[in-house]
């Protein structure tokens, strides 16, 4: 992809140019351009449209818009990505987004856009109890575990749901790494809940997931 076409790609998400975004990305994949160079120019939209979202410019329509745009071009990639590994797993992660937040554009994005990448996802939901994860765990025996937040009253829910995945889960199936994702954490967070990994964005929990996976 040259320097214009992915300024062009970006300049689309951030514009909410939903119709516009859809049909560059085609034409993008019919010329075999990189699918992750897509993926990344995508996610960059996404970020500014974060970024304005702050800064009071747009509303909480243009981040669902925003959130939905992102998913109709993982859909369009996922052949090309499959085509790329050969269609090959690459492994099980379970997701959901923690007890006391409902929020699920961010969880949505990424469980497809791991989907895109090879892995297999099972989609808890949000608002889900820790309980409900170590059961559910216990059940799928996936590879990694993903918790999604983005309220600060969400904290104490993660801690939790990562105590009972120590306690219930790893001692009868083995250490399961765990990853919590959302705009709002930080390192100190993750110390506090006690995951393995902390992200704020789609693709680096796409690729944490991956490093996993080939360890």
């Amino acid at each position: 992809m040259t320097k214009g076409q992915r300024e062009r790609l970006i300049a689309l998400c951030v514009e909410l140019e939903e119709r516009q975004c859809l049909d560059f990305v085609a034409s993008l994949l019919e010329a075999k351009e990189d699918p992750l160079a897509i993926i990344e120019a995508c996610e960059t939209g996404m970020r500014e449209v974060g970024e304005r979202y702050t800064e009071g410019e747009y509303f909480i329509s243009g981040l669902i818009m925003a959130g939905e745009i992102f998913r109709e071009v993982l859909a369009l990639v996922q052949p090309a990505m499959e085509n790329v590994r050969g269609g090959k797993a690459r492994g099980r992660v379970l997701l959901g987004t923690a007890e006391g937040d409902i929020h699920d554009i961010g969880k949505s994005i990424v469980a497809v856009a791991l989907r895109s990448h090879g892995f297999t996802v099972d989609d808890l939901g949000v608002n889900v109890a820790p309980e409900t994860f170590a059961t559910r765990a216990l059940e799928l025996k996936p590879d990694i575990v993903g918790i999604s937040g983005l309220l600060t009253t969400s904290y104490d829910s993660m801690r939790e749901t990562v105590e009972a995945l120590r306690s219930k889960v790893s001692p009868r199936y083995r250490p399961l790494p765990v990853i919590i994702g959302g705009g709002t954490l930080s390192e100190d967070v993750r110390h506090y809940v006690g995951a393995d990994y902390c992200v704020r964005d789609a693709l680096a929990g796409v690729r944490i997931c991956e490093r996993i996976a080939a360890s």
